[in-house]
């Protein structure tokens, strides 16, 4: 993750959003007494929480990671998208509908 910066509560907050955006960093807002506050980037934010879903499912996660295995190791070749589609049949209702 990006370098951290963090601010005090009545520190001026007009520099996050920049920082957070452009700079892709995490701010953390601390609060005396209280739970600190972490500000990040929506998209940062549901990348983090559409790998925690795909990773729910023990099934689904081993798949993902037998994949990325795979990938690292370059054991497979790369295929194009229409290669993918002839072989699992994708599209032949729309070439069929249009004959």
């Amino acid at each position: 993750m990006a370098l951290e910066n963090a601010i005090k509560e009545g520190e001026k907050t007009e520099s996050v959003s920049p920082e957070v955006i452009y700079n892709h960093q995490q701010i953390v807002i601390t609060y005396e007494g209280q739970e600190s506050l972490s500000v990040i980037p929506t998209a940062e934010l549901e990348s983090l929480r559409e790998t925690v879903y795909l990773f729910q499912s023990h099934e689904n996660a081993k798949r993902l990671l037998d994949a990325l295995e795979r990938a690292k190791a370059r054991t497979s070749q790369p295929r194009t998208v229409e290669d993918l589609c002839q072989e699992f049949g994708l599209g032949e209702e729309e070439e069929k509908a249009s004959a």
